[in-house]
Order: C-alpha cells, then sequence, then structure tokens
C-alpha cells in the first residue's frame, strides 16, 4: 500500500487546492492528476457498489439482540472513564 503523500497544511496551499478542484484543472491550465490512475475499473465499480450499502445491508442481517449487544458495546466505550 503506497504512503500518502506529505501535504503542505498552509493556508495559502489549502486555498490553492480548493480552487483548482472548483475549477477542474491546475492554475496553470494542465490537468489534476486521475486519482483513479492504475487501478481496475471493475474493482473501482464493485468498491463504490459495496460501499452504498455498506452499513444498512449488515445493519438488516442483524437480529435485533445483536444490534442491541452492538450498541451497549459501543455506549460502554463511549462512556468509560479513561
Amino acid at each position: 500500500m503506497p504512503k500518502r503523500p506529505i501535504k503542505d497544511h498552509d493556508f495559502a496551499t489549502v486555498a490553492r487546492r480548493v480552487v483548482e478542484q472548483a475549477i477542474g484543472e491546475q492554475l496553470d491550465g494542465s490537468p489534476l492528476p486521475d486519482p483513479n490512475a492504475g487501478k481496475n475499473p471493475a474493482a473501482v465499480a464493485l468498491g463504490k457498489l459495496g460501499g452504498a450499502k455498506g452499513g444498512r445491508a449488515r445493519a438488516n442481517n442483524l437480529s435485533a439482540a445483536k444490534r442491541r449487544a452492538i450498541a451497549k458495546k459501543a455506549a460502554r466505550t463511549r462512556w468509560k472513564i479513561k
């Protein structure tokens, strides 16, 4: 898995990136790099398909008792004194 590049978090750099995303190209007129370059288009489509139904489909397959147990565990963890 490739490491994410370290990005500059300077206000001007972030503002430039926002403008480039809004206009769809870099300020010098060259196109933005394709985030899906080098990926299998079929795998990207399947990932989007599964991600869209993820949590809802999982919740529908769980019984009420199992959902309740998961919620209780989450609440205990959330409110645990550290």
